[in-house]
């Protein structure tokens, strides 16, 4: 499911949507329906997830075909997940992490059902986060994990407020390594997928900016495979549909010529957040015609 949505939303942003089609992409989503739990699996007899439910959701949206979703099953699944201390769970088996938080939130929000996620919930939800974060300006993924980049869900939930943005934008931009890539951590390798991980927070925060986006820009592109097609987490290694749709968005986000608008909250097709009235306040470069 989650493959289905990166490859479909990098077709979009590369405006070639039609080379997936539409009523098989459809059918496939829903023979992933476990409807025992009321949402989606990663794959046809596979228990439902919080994650490939929302990858179920962004690809319905893109395909116009949200009425196939039993919606109000989908916001009772996600919301048995959220567990006392804010976040949510990835699935009945309990795995909590703040990348299922996000999955929630934005599904919720997808939906047209973010005020179910309200009041108390929703200050638990965000003070779970705020519990994440780090001497550094950064979140981690739990409680107590080191920082992490990609953390969108204050976003969607307009509490942006609780973030120390100067902070938080520099350790982002101190993700550029000196061959222009972007690692999630210190000390780790540059790998393309953090071009849409690092560069959809800076854009949230107004950021981008701050690093080189020449760079980086050669970067993504040094990545690909000239033969097949496609994007590799770095030159000289293969090339998958994971990094290639991340390293399509973070060009997208740089205002690389002949894509189209992506929007980092969501990672979807701007155009089409807009049309759903789910615009967060973000800023990519400027789009250049060569």
């Amino acid at each position: 499911m989650n493959a289905v949505y990166w490859g479909l939303t990098a077709l979009c942003i590369m405006g070639h949507k039609e080379t997936l089609p539409r009523e098989e992409t459809i059918e496939f989503v829903m023979s992933c329906w476990d409807d025992e739990a009321g949402a989606f699996g990663a794959h046809p007899e596979h228990d439902a997830h919080l994650h490939s439910t929302l990858s179920a959701i962004q690809i319905l949206l893109m395909q116009d075909a949200l009425d196939r979703i039993d919606i109000p099953r989908v916001v009772k699944f996600i919301l048995s997940l959220h567990q006392p201390s804010g976040v949510f769970a990835g699935d009945s088996f309990g795995e909590t992490d703040t990348r299922f938080l996000y999955c929630a939130v934005s599904a919720l929000s997808l939906l047209g059902q973010l005020h179910l996620l309200d009041g108390e919930a929703k200050d638990r939800t965000v003070n779970y986060i705020i519990r994440c974060r780090n001497f550094d300006g950064g979140f981690g993924s739990v409680i107590g994990a080191e920082s992490h980049a990609a953390q969108a869900a204050l976003a969607i939930l307009d509490r942006l407020n609780v973030i120390d943005e100067e902070t938080l934008g520099w350790w982002l931009c101190e993700r550029q390594l000196p061959n222009g890539g972007l690692n999630g951590r210190p000390e780790k390798l540059e790998d393309v997928c953090y071009s849409f991980w690092v560069l959809s927070a800076m854009a949230i925060l107004d950021k981008i900016p701050w690093i080189d986006a020449d760079k980086l820009t050669a970067f993504i592109l040094s990545a690909q495979d000239l033969e097949a097609g496609g994007i590799a987490d770095r030159p000289g290694d293969m090339a998958d549909v994971f990094h290639t749709l991340f390293g399509v968005a973070g060009l997208s986000l740089l205002g690389y010529p002949g894509l189209q608008d992506l929007d980092p909250v969501y990672c979807m097709p701007a155009d089409l957040i807009e049309k759903r009235g789910l615009r967060r306040p973000w800023k990519a470069l400027k789009r250049r015609t060569a």
